[in-house]
């Protein structure tokens, strides 16, 4: 079947579209561009999701002008074909009311933030409540008095820089203010200049939080010089930043810090928004709680969220079943910078989603699947195209890579800068190609090092370490290639080959399934035995097993010599299922985790 030329017509297609959805809108078989496909030397069938440059390359051969619609551009529209405006309020100014700022926390590691946040907390507990916040939601409201008049603020407890990138990532702007916390003995640390940066490019005011001044040593003034190198000038040196000097543990000033705040806020911010409309906002957190279901802490950023509302938040909907505020007491109503705890979503969604108000289940449901569909095509088209260590000399051969990214995660700092020293010393093959290492650091693969992997396009080295949760599932969803190494010497062959094409067949390993200990029995003439449940997968006997605590890998190359279903042998126990595990292995505490796996030879490429 001939294809007619476009004659350079645009045509609109979401990132992640097949030949399908091509065909459709210019009424052509979806077979003949089958067909057109492999003329171009792509073998693609007709479902398959394709990256954006297949796509234009495609309408560039058939002379049509292909304009890939961004995520955030199809959600508008996706939410505009409902009649529904996002991110803006609605009605007329004097609709508008102010309302409190939403506060972040960074800073170095050790210099008191969750301390601070700690005491802010404890400070502002309702008088005769027992046992004050009796749960953490991660964002909470505290009241302070300014000129005689109570003003309330809300903090994001949420871990600092790294959540910050992640909802600034995802379009979702949901701090107004940024409290540094610097050390008064320990001055600015790396950690603390990344804070910085990270607060600049989110365009929000900084107050200085001066920590630790009762501690020996503390020097305030040393502090507030080193800030004027990264263009932070305290008000007494002539700018426009406000420093606090506060004891977080002895919960010196904190008033005072909550007032500059406030100060900061009212100068450099017209914080307003509209409570009459339906209720917009952002996910802060959420998780999956066994007897309750999906429980996601929302952040109101305008109108007002009350118990029974439909709501659509990423990909996740359902009908507000109760709201719980921080001390863990039912609300009904929620107006904006109302930090608030959902029950009734139907998944977990994630943190930086989008959640609105709809008029009723049927509109949630529908905007949720649209946006699920939408979701798990762009990742199917984004890990076709995925950089991993087999597949790197095809894409330096394509001319689409000059350098090898790697993101670098070890159990302890000398040997994450050992190994990073060792691969930057590799001979990558002149100046044409080169190796990079964008990200380091100490513990469990998390969240955010797979969400820096798949925009920066890098290969995770892991040493000694794992991904904590479910993070395991992410990469794979993801399409980010995580390589595990014991050995330096193994780590720096690999990434050795794979930039001079020399891989040669390996032992590939297959994960069978990983188990929990519950509680360590002691066996006569046998050592410890591991009573587990077994979370994922399978677990067999005689396979190779790792013993992990909290992410890191505590030992490696153990067997599974023993496995018992109560008082029988068994050979494998499925995922559900309690039983005893023999590693020979005596140093075994409960919660460590028992990861088992095959090694399977695989042919590279």
């Amino acid at each position: 079947m001939k294809i007619p030329s476009g004659n350079n017509q645009t045509i609109r297609l979401s990132r992640g579209a097949s030949l399908s959805d091509f065909g459709d809108k210019i009424d052509v078989n979806p077979a003949s561009l089958v067909q057109v496909m492999m003329h171009l030397g792509e073998m693609v069938t007709a479902t398959q999701s394709l990256p954006d440059e297949t796509l234009v390359l495609l309408g560039e051969e058939l002379k049509y002008r292909v304009e890939v619609v961004s995520p955030e551009d199809e959600d508008r529209e996706l939410l505009e074909s409902f009649s529904i405006e996002f991110g803006e309020d609605k009605g007329s100014d004097e609709d508008l009311r102010p309302r409190p700022p939403v506060v972040t926390v960074m800073g170095h590691v050790d210099h008191g933030k969750t301390r601070l946040l700690d005491t802010i907390r404890k400070s502002n507990v309702v008088s005769g409540e027992a046992g004050g916040i009796t749960q953490h939601i991660g964002a909470y409201q505290v009241a302070t008095e300014v000129d005689d008049v109570e003003r309330k603020l809300t903090f994001i407890d949420t871990p600092g820089h790294e959540a910050f990138t992640a909802m600034r990532a995802r379009g979702a702007k949901a701090t107004d203010i940024a409290v540094l916390v610097v050390a008064a003995d320990d001055g600015v640390k790396p950690q603390t200049a990344e804070a910085i940066d990270h607060a600049k490019a989110a365009e929000v005011p900084i107050v200085v939080a001066v920590n630790k001044i009762d501690v020996e040593g503390a020097d305030p003034q040393k502090v507030r010089a080193q800030m004027t190198e990264y263009g932070l000038v305290a008000e007494e040196f002539g700018g426009d930043v406000q420093f606090v000097d506060i004891s977080a543990l002895k919960g010196e000033n904190i008033d005072d810090l909550l007032e500059s705040v406030v100060l900061t806020s009212d100068a450099a911010l017209d914080l307003k928004a509209n409570p009459g409309m339906e209720a917009q906002g952002i996910a802060i957190e959420a998780y999956l709680d066994r007897g309750r279901g999906s429980m996601a802490t929302v952040l109101v950023q305008r109108g007002t969220l009350n118990v029974g509302d439909s709501i659509v938040c990423g990909d996740a909907h359902g009908r507000v079943r109760a709201m719980l505020d921080e001390h863990g007491q039912n609300v009904q109503s929620a107006e904006p910078s109302r930090p608030v705890q959902v029950l009734g979503l139907t998944n977990v969604p994630s943190a930086g989603d989008n959640f609105l108000v709809v008029k009723d289940d049927r509109v949630a449901r529908q905007i949720a699947q649209q946006r699920e569909a939408r979701e798990r095509f762009a990742q199917q088209a984004r890990s076709a195209r995925r950089v991993t260590l087999d597949t790197w000399q095809d894409h330096l051969k394509e001319g689409e890579r000059s350098e090898l990214l790697l993101l670098i995660k070890g159990d302890t700092s000398g040997s994450v800068e050992a190994l990073e020293e060792s691969l930057l010393k590799i001979d990558a093959g002149g100046d044409e190609v080169s190796i990079r290492v964008i990200g380091r650091g100490v513990g469990a693969i998390t969240q955010n090092d797979i969400n820096l992997a798949t925009s920066a396009d890098a290969i995770i080295v892991g040493f000694n370490v794992r991904p904590e949760g479910k993070n395991s599932e992410l990469a794979d969803r993801m399409g980010v290639d995580i390589r595990y190494y014991s050995v330096i010497y193994q780590a720096i062959d690999e990434v050795e080959a794979a930039v001079k094409g020399l891989l040669k067949p390996i032992y590939e390993e297959v994960q069978l399934g990983s188990a929990e200990i519950r509680e360590v029995f002691k066996v006569p003439k046998i050592g410890n035995v591991a009573g587990s449940i077994v979370r994922s997968g399978l677990i067999r006997r005689n396979a190779k097993a790792r013993l992990i605590r909290e992410g890191v890998v505590i030992s490696e190359n153990l067997n599974v010599e023993s496995l018992r279903r109560f008082k029988d042998d068994a050979t494998e126990v499925r995922e559900g299922f309690e039983c005893g595990i023999g590693l020979s292995y005596n140093d075994l505490r409960v919660e460590d985790v028992i990861e088992t796996y095959e090694m399977q030879e695989k042919p590279r490429d």
